[in-house]
């Protein structure tokens, strides 16, 4: 269960590294901003600073989660350390997920379940691998 876990967990932290390239890096490129559903440069320009501040929460969250995986696979002794800061992390992104779904119902469904699914198997393999 422990690899399962940690699969789960990195695949969640990638996105949110490439959430964080395209929301803080890539932000006013068409093909990103209409991806994010805005109708314009326009709205892209008013709104990079906001999906820069963003782009950067993502990138705190997958880091949180790739240094959790390095604490738990280089030592027994800190297990604890590790498995606590992958939950955090990964059910923070998991929260984020289920804030995301009900403030835009079916319009963000699928944004959702990009970002919620891979964090909500990392958090409950971990926490059946950390018992």
């Amino acid at each position: 269960m422990t690899v399962l876990a940690l699969i789960f967990a990195g695949i969640a932290a990638a996105l949110h590294i490439l959430f964080f390239k395209l929301e803080s890096l890539d932000w006013r490129k068409p093909r990103t901003w209409k991806t994010f559903g805005l109708a314009s440069q326009e709205d892209a320009d008013t709104t990079a600073s906001l999906a820069f501040n963003q782009g950067f929460y993502n990138l705190f969250l997958a880091v949180g989660t790739a240094v959790g995986i390095a604490v738990l696979r280089s030592s027994d002794t800190h297990d604890q350390v590790g498995w606590t800061l992958i939950v955090f992390a990964c059910g923070s992104m998991l929260a984020a997920a289920i804030v995301l779904i009900s403030s835009g119902g079916k319009a963000f469904a699928r944004a959702a379940a990009i970002q919620g699914v891979p964090a909500l198997l990392a958090v409950v393999t971990a926490l059946i691998a950390a018992n």
